[in-house]
């Protein structure tokens, strides 16, 4: 076991500096975060939606419908990208919360970085117990042509909650769509809450991550059904660590699979360090988090 590399990798992934980014606040209450490159962005070319005051930049669509707000914020959306602003543009939205739960308005979820907004996912823990009690994890390997890091480690499952979707909805369909599990076997398990946050080069990736655990039959093999997961290997804990502290694995499904390890006790009484990282970036089941 190699504990103290597991927690030296967890720390560089939900500690970042930041005193590099300004919040963003809609009607006074906090929903996101921007750093120095969007604060003059949006305050050169967008200062009838954005203004700084006392070092907090604010949202000037306060007054207006959640409908509206939305159509304005995308068509500023649809200008940056269009400037080369940034990349990746999904033709997918997102929801932006309220830190009291109510929704504030839609959004592109490529937009959502740039303003440090919070978006939500949902993954998928596969575990099997092998005959001689050894449990072991399944591991999805992504598609060589993906754009987004392609052949790396993921969950068994992983995949954002879009707009109009509930946790449920995007579980049963991006279960379905990776993993091939069918909605009976989804809905009744464990649920675990863990929020991502980290500086990425569009801005700020905060998410709030929904972890499920299935366990899987001796001889269960998951079947992608969309072509985003090349394969899937069930590797002992032991390999997953090892892919882990190699960097081989997404970073919100190396949160994910520290976070299920831990809680298997796979570290065993030597998971001081790492439960202390994880305490940083738990949530507790049910509690508002959309704005956190």
């Amino acid at each position: 076991m190699q504990v103290q590399g597991v927690a030296g990798l967890l720390e560089k992934t939900i500690r970042y500096d930041q005193t590099a980014f300004i919040p963003l606040a809609l009607g006074g209450a906090p929903i996101g975060f921007i750093n120095q490159v969007w604060r003059e962005r949006l305050l050169a070319h967008h200062g009838e939606l954005f203004a700084l005051e006392a070092g907090v930049m604010q949202l000037l669509a306060t007054d207006m419908s959640y409908s509206a707000r939305s159509t304005l914020l995308q068509a500023a959306a649809e200008a940056w990208r269009d400037a080369g602003w940034f990349s990746g543009w999904r033709n997918e939205k997102f929801i932006a919360y309220l830190p009291d739960g109510t929704p504030c308005f839609e959004l592109e979820r490529a937009a959502f970085r740039p303003l440090g907004l919070t978006s939500r996912a949902v993954h998928l823990n596969g575990l099997t117990r092998m005959p001689d009690g050894e449990v072991r994890m399944w591991i999805g390997r992504r598609s060589p042509f993906k754009d987004v890091a392609p052949n790396r480690l993921d969950n068994l499952m992983g995949g954002g909650v879009a707009a109009g979707e509930s946790i449920m909805d995007a579980l049963l369909r991006e279960g379905w769509e990776e993993a091939g599990m069918q909605a009976a076997q989804l809905s009744p398990l464990q649920q675990a809450l863990l929020l991502a946050t980290r500086p990425v080069a569009r801005g700020l990736h905060r998410e709030w991550l929904f972890v499920y655990d299935i366990w899987l039959a001796q001889d269960a093999t998951p079947q992608n059904q969309d072509g985003e997961v090349a394969e899937h290997v069930l590797m002992t804990l032991a390999e997953v660590e090892q892919h882990i502290i190699n960097g081989q694995f997404m970073s919100d499904a190396a949160l994910v699979a520290i976070d299920c390890m831990a809680r298997l006790g796979y570290w065993g009484d030597e998971v001081a360090p790492v439960q202390a990282l994880l305490h940083e970036v738990r949530g507790t089941v049910g509690q508002n988090v959309q704005g956190k």
